[in-house]
């Protein structure tokens, strides 16, 4: 018996309380018992995003309200992450659009937005954080109302429905004056009323893959939207490649997959306009269509916008390298980065002109990251070079080309001077400047992507760890010309070995140490960052000359400074060009790309003669 669907998907900015909202839906639908104990944000199943409190990965939840099937899909707020949204808008027919009450739309919040109403999706607004102190409620909605107006939306979109929420406490009204804040019922009554049934067409069963994972047990499950027909399990299917050479292969469904809340459950059959997840496919991945081997035309999926930085993956080839880590290898490595890329349309991998390295193109350097972080905990160890721009040629003129992003800084008034005059230094165009109340102010500048590669700890350091940083790719311009890039030189190991503490005692005068006493080192790694412009080589190794005349407990008073600890991020964005970070399941360290001295000056040299 067919039932009633929609599907709609949550779009807004880190940290504006997508997923602890879905939470609350959760417990007004009725899925959770009210003695039953959840985990705060349950929808943020992976461990990265737990420790982070981002959402990184695109998922679907379901449920049932006043007899209709909800199926709802949580989606990143990072702009680096923006291929994990794009994808599945082609699956939802609403969107809520959530912005916090003291905030204001934000640059993903643009992004996203942008694409749906592209889309004819017609979205709900939802004002959330109402019990913020600093909430401005009418101010955000004024600019929620001006970015719809600068964004082209039309008449039916600009008469959008509102909802005032505090997902956190579990509210939502439509009259924040005169209604009753006592649970989230509006907002699903609001959903039902303004967000039509899942869209379909006539004919034999077609699905098109927007999702990819591997499970131990089943393989790849592929999840998508059924966009006609009807699917059962054991049907024979193939599938079909937009653009290429029509059908990659077939099977049939071995197991079909129904959302309900956080769980996955079996079925035997799904309706057109549902969202499930099959298994039995060997090939397919996202943007393949999945059909009755009758059909013969795949299904038409949304352009992707380009990767614009990269990042050169090789084996860690350190005298360090296999002590802590299990996937040493070239082929495991280059296997599990193709394996990412197939299910993360976003990112492209390709061999690498380097010797057993690959190179790695993603939207920016917290996606990238995650990847790392990701494969360092699965056991890889990894040696990643400095992120690269990548640049574009205009056909017409043969113009190079380079990726802007559109910037807003946060920040207390008190600090803009510095921030502004850096931005401008790393070639930023400042496009906006107004108070945002509370004695802030916000900045929106254009400014080259490379200009911000390696920015963000300088940002932390000048706003005292208080201001707010966000970012979006906005277009090809031009290119802006040189940018200055990291003003002092580093302290390298010429020595294999331990630190100990007589040798770092000295050091710590020449500049800002990375290591500690005891830490292992070897010829060729960075131990710390010099006072001056160039490098230094030095010996973290040497012990003190003993004699028999030297004076008792002078070695137990050696006091050194803590040494400056670099998160996987920090670390990559301040190398430079002949540097690596060395990454594996326990250590970050960072090296020279060429350990030996006399190969580091010979390179240099000819790298100077070009």
């Amino acid at each position: 018996m067919a039932i009633d669907i929609k599907n709609l998907a949550i779009i807004a900015h880190v940290d504006h309380g997508k997923t602890t909202l879905v939470d609350a839906l959760f417990k007004q639908s009725g899925l959770f018992r009210d003695n039953q104990t959840i985990e705060t944000c349950a929808m943020d199943s992976n461990e990265l995003e737990r420790e982070r409190g981002i959402t990184i990965l695109a998922k679907c939840t379901s449920f049932n309200w006043k007899g209709t099937k909800l199926n709802i899909v949580d989606t990143p707020g990072h702009a680096d992450f923006g291929g994990e949204v794009e994808r599945i808008l082609s699956m939802v027919d609403g969107v809520l659009v959530l912005v916090d009450a003291a905030e204001g739309p934000m640059p993903q919040t643009k992004f996203v937005l942008s694409k749906a109403l592209a889309l004819n999706l017609n979205p709900i607004v939802v004002i959330n954080k109402i019990d913020k102190s600093d909430a401005r409620v009418s101010e955000v909605l004024d600019e929620v109302f001006e970015l719809f107006i600068a964004l082209g939306a039309n008449d039916t979109q600009l008469d959008f429905p509102i909802i005032y929420a505090s997902g956190r406490n579990g509210w939502a009204v439509k009259n924040l004056e005169n209604d009753e804040r006592k649970d989230m019922a509006p907002l699903l009554d609001t959903i039902m009323e303004h967000v039509p049934n899942a869209s379909v067409e006539e004919g034999e069963f077609r699905m098109l893959v927007t999702m990819l994972e591997y499970d131990q047990y089943l393989g790849r499950i592929l999840t998508g939207k059924i966009l006609s027909g009807t699917a059962n399990i054991n049907d024979a299917v193939h599938a079909l490649r937009p653009r290429q050479d029509g059908e990659i292969e077939r099977s049939r469904l071995t197991k079909l997959l129904a959302f309900e809340g956080l769980k996955r459950i079996p079925i035997d059959t799904a309706q057109a306009g549902d969202i499930i997840a099959i298994a039995g496919l060997e090939k397919a991945t996202v943007a393949d269509t999945i059909a009755s081997v009758e059909v013969v035309e795949p299904l038409n999926s949304l352009p992707i916008d380009p990767p614009t930085i990269s990042m050169t993956f090789s084996v860690n080839d350190s005298p360090l390298a296999g002590k802590e880590g299990k996937n040493l290898t070239s082929r495991v490595i280059g296997d599990r980065l193709f394996k990412e890329a197939e299910g993360n349309v976003s990112i492209t991998v390709k061999k690498s002109t380097e010797e057993e390295s690959y190179e790695v193109a993603g939207r920016g350097e917290l996606q990238l990251g995650i990847l790392i972080e990701t494969m360092r905990r699965e056991g890889f160890e990894l040696s990643i070079g400095r992120p690269k721009v990548l640049f574009h040629k205009d056909p017409a003129t043969g113009e190079t080309l380079e990726p802007i992003e559109e910037l807003y800084v946060d920040l207390d008034d008190e600090f803009t001077g510095t921030v502004v005059d850096k931005l401008i230094q790393r070639k930023g165009e400042m496009v906006d400047m107004r108070p945002s109340g509370a004695g802030k102010t916000r900045i929106k500048f254009l400014i080259p992507t490379r200009g911000l590669i390696g920015y963000y700890g300088d940002f932390l350091t000048d706003t005292r760890g208080s201001g707010i940083m966000n970012r979006s790719f906005h277009s090809y311009a031009p290119h802006k010309g040189a940018i200055e890039e990291r003003s002092r030189g580093v302290l390298v190991s010429v020595a294999n070995g331990k630190a100990v503490p007589y040798a770092l005692f000295f050091l710590k005068e020449r500049g800002t140490l990375f290591v500690h006493p005891g830490d292992p080192v070897y010829e060729g790694m960075i131990i710390g960052e010099h006072s001056r412009e160039n490098e230094l080589e030095v010996n973290p190794t040497k012990e003190k000359q003993l004699s028999n005349c030297r004076a008792a407990g002078k070695d137990e008073n050696i006091k050194l400074p803590n040494p400056r600890e670099m998160s996987l991020e920090q670390a990559i964005a301040y190398i430079k060009n002949d540097e690596r970070v060395e990454v594996t399941p326990k250590s970050i360290r960072l090296r020279k790309k060429y350990l030996d001295s006399i190969t580091r000056k010979k390179m240099s040299r000819q790298q100077e003669s070009l």
